[in-house]
């Protein structure tokens, strides 16, 4: 299924923009300066980026091999200015060093699933239209939300669905599944959405939108190891910062973006233990922030892309190397994760 750029462009509308520009263009104005933009989805950021800074070039990451493929068509006008690269973004130090060779001055993540994702239907993104259940990001590779509901135990089940989800119904809900697929296989996105909707007490289906909305969430997030991607994700991207480089992350929900809270302020903070006279320079902080608390989208953004109502900007800049006490202890180039690098 292919697309034009201008398709990409018009099915895509990137959240708080000019905010991600703005905020990252003091790092990107020497020549050769290099963004890593980790979730390139249909490139909208990218292009923003390049076509304001002339200076700058793009390493997109993104393990759909679709969107990898849409951006790449939209972006094709820029040259060598952007590359792309089919690998999970939690592998960002391997791309770098394998891509660049170098620190690189700048890290866009734009967290979540993407318009792509959600407006191609037999993805199962999205629980507003009938649908094989899938969720994978990358389509060619792991377990399916159907392999999810159709293996996983009550205990389980509910674990996710408490944990990614936060929902208050999380054991009936498993339960009721688990049940379901006694009599048959999970496979369709409209039965569980109307199996999530019996499972909840009416007085409560009355505010918050689709009652399938969290269960659809927790399954994604599971399908994908969003969270876990994420926790690697942070730590890796500040490391490959040049000093001076700039970090931008946007999240759409509370697990995303305490997670990118925490590793952004530990980054900010002494880590020597109080009252200690004087602090040792490797406990010193090696990131300075640059939004206070997480940034939302103004009132007219929220009403013109409903997208952006619930996202939290949280940005930084590289104040000197990390210290060695506190770099990521490992790499993240695995042979158990799914699908290959293809730079």
């Amino acid at each position: 299924m292919s697309t034009t750029p201008d398709d990409a462009a018009e099915r895509h509308v990137p959240v708080l923009l000019q905010r991600c520009v703005d905020l990252l263009a003091p790092a990107l104005r020497a020549p050769g300066s290099v963004l890593v933009d980790c979730t390139l989805g249909m490139g909208g950021h990218t292009e923003a980026v390049l076509e304001q800074v002339p200076t700058a070039r793009v390493v997109g990451i993104d393990r759909d091999p679709h969107a990898i493929e849409r951006a790449s068509r939209r972006l094709e006008r820029f040259g060598d200015r952007f590359r792309a690269v089919h690998a999970v973004y939690d592998e960002v130090a391997d791309v770098v060093a394998e891509v660049v060779g170098e620190p690189v001055q700048g890290v866009l993540m734009d967290l979540g699933v993407s318009s792509l994702q959600i407006d191609e239907r037999e993805r199962g993104f999205s629980y507003a239209h009938d649908a094989p259940l899938d969720m994978r990001m990358d389509p060619t590779a792991g377990r399916t939300a159907a392999d999810v509901l159709n293996t996983y135990d009550e205990r389980e089940l509910t674990r996710v669905l408490r944990e990614y989800g936060e929902e208050r119904f999380a054991q009936r809900i498993a339960r009721a599944v688990v049940r379901r697929r006694d009599e048959r296989p999970w496979t369709r996105s409209a039965e569980l959405v109307e199996l999530v909707r019996a499972s909840i007490p009416a007085a409560t289906r009355t505010t918050g939108g689709n009652p399938a909305k969290r269960t659809f969430q927790a399954l994604r997030i599971e399908v994908n190891g969003e969270l876990e991607v994420l926790a690697r994700a942070v730590p890796a991207a500040v490391d490959v910062l040049a000093v001076g480089g700039r970090i931008v992350v946007e999240s759409y929900h509370s697990l995303e973006d305490r997670l990118v809270k925490r590793e952004l302020a530990a980054g900010a903070t002494v880590s020597a233990p109080a009252g200690l006279p004087v602090v040792p320079e490797a406990d010193e902080p090696y990131l300075r922030l640059l939004t206070r608390g997480a940034e939302e989208a103004p009132a007219d953004e929220r009403e013109a892309n409903p997208r952006s109502a619930s996202v939290r900007l949280r940005a930084a800049e590289r104040t000197r190397p990390t210290p060695e006490h506190r770099r990521p202890r490992t790499s993240t180039n695995r042979p158990d994760r799914p699908g290959e690098r293809t730079p």
